[in-house]
């Protein structure tokens, strides 16, 4: 017969630390991502306002400086979309509302697609660009929804 031997002993809990961190909620830990990010990347609330973009965003999506964006509908700051048609239209009102950022606000779901994105100037190229939105969630609902983008 077996003979199988038992011992219990106390857990050991380490002593907590207080952290020099302010503390931040899901969002608020995204926006402070965003801001210092190397990639262009883009958070906005669910009233559709710039709350954070990367440097290399601004410059992507030719938007200007970050700080003149803070705070701002995203489509009244600047972004100009344009159609994938030979005439390069403005999107419609429906069209803009299937735009990754937005459509993961909308749908709660992660959300891919090209956009194409008007030049600053009339020398330069329209750029055309694979954006994936996820939703970013706080006290359960949706917040607001962050976007990476890469040039194609």
């Amino acid at each position: 017969m077996a003979h199988v031997e038992l011992s219990l002993s106390e857990v050991f809990v380490p002593a907590a630390r207080a952290s020099t961190e302010p503390e931040l909620d899901n969002f608020g830990q995204w926006s402070s991502t965003v801001c210092r990010a190397d990639e262009p990347c883009l958070l906005i609330d669910a009233d559709t306002r710039v709350v954070a973009i990367s440097t290399a965003g601004c410059e992507l999506l030719c938007l200007g400086e970050p700080d003149g964006l803070i705070g701002r509908p995203l489509l009244d700051g600047g972004l100009r979309l344009l159609d994938f048609t030979a005439n390069r239209g403005e999107l419609t009102e429906a069209e803009i509302d299937k735009i990754p950022p937005l459509l993961a606000l909308s749908s709660g779901r992660l959300a891919r697609g090209l956009l194409r994105v008007q030049a600053a100037s009339a020398d330069s190229s329209d750029a055309t660009v694979d954006a994936i939105s996820t939703p970013v969630h706080a006290d359960g609902a949706v917040a607001g929804s962050l976007t990476f983008f890469s040039e194609v």
